[in-house]
């Protein structure tokens, strides 16, 4: 699937916080996650009966992966039925919705990615603390970033042809402006710039973000799907 289905820097060592300017000094430190192991249906309470949110393959669309999603909180239910609140991928962005724990994996990530759309950076850090800061090319004025709490679905590696490549990270944000593009439902991407280009440091994409190659390689040897990516407006 190339990346225009999707939607369609230099990489700084970071020794103190302070070479991350404008940057929360330290974050959550880990995010819980659930792997599924079978097919999920999504509900909008912690009750068998509640209406249904979404339905959940037990892998990913593009790469087959098992889908992975962070979880916000658990509930007992009835008849001591475990259920986890997990972040939901698709349209609306931010939807969450409550699965049985049964036919799930836990596991923990210690990644978490922040998008600052004003600086126009991608910052990221591990277990709490800053220890990347990418420039980045964010989506101009007429197909903006969108903002909010995301999560990285998969990770892709391109063929050499494909624009955005050599990595992408997909994420379970789509675009407000498109609702589809060249075929896919508008999800937005942190991608690197081959067959695109586009100064890093700039508003040019149609949502996605683009990193340079050296960034993208760097994330996408380390970062996981359920990995958490805030996105913060300009």
């Amino acid at each position: 699937m190339v990346l225009g289905a999707l939607c369609l820097a230099g990489v700084t060592n970071v020794s103190a916080a302070s070479a991350l300017t404008g940057a929360p000094t330290r974050v959550q430190a880990t995010q819980e996650l659930v792997v599924l192991l079978t097919a999920h249906t999504a509900h909008r309470a912690p009750e068998a009966g509640s209406a249904q949110v979404s339905l959940l393959s037990a892998r990913t669309p593009i790469t087959g992966e098992q889908t992975t999603l962070p979880v916000l909180s658990r509930s007992i239910g009835a008849g001591g039925v475990q259920w986890l609140h997990v972040m939901l991928p698709g349209r609306p962005d931010g939807l969450t919705g409550w699965i049985s724990r049964q036919g799930t994996r836990p596991l923990v990530t210690a990644w978490r990615i922040l998008v600052d759309l004003a600086a126009r950076r991608v910052r990221v850090y591990d277990d709490g603390r800053p220890v990347r800061s990418f420039q980045a090319v964010v989506g101009k004025l007429s197909t903006p970033t969108p903002a909010g709490e995301f999560f990285v679905e998969e990770v892709l590696q391109m063929a050499p042809a494909e624009p955005g490549g050599p990595f992408a990270l997909a994420l379970s944000a789509r675009s407000n402006a498109l609702q589809e593009f060249e075929g896919g439902p508008g999800q937005i991407a942190i991608h690197g710039r081959d067959n695109l280009g586009g100064t890093l440091g700039t508003a040019a994409s149609h949502g996605c973000i683009r990193v340079a190659t050296a960034s993208i390689d760097w994330l996408a040897a380390r970062i996981g799907p359920g990995t958490p990516v805030a996105i913060e407006s300009a």
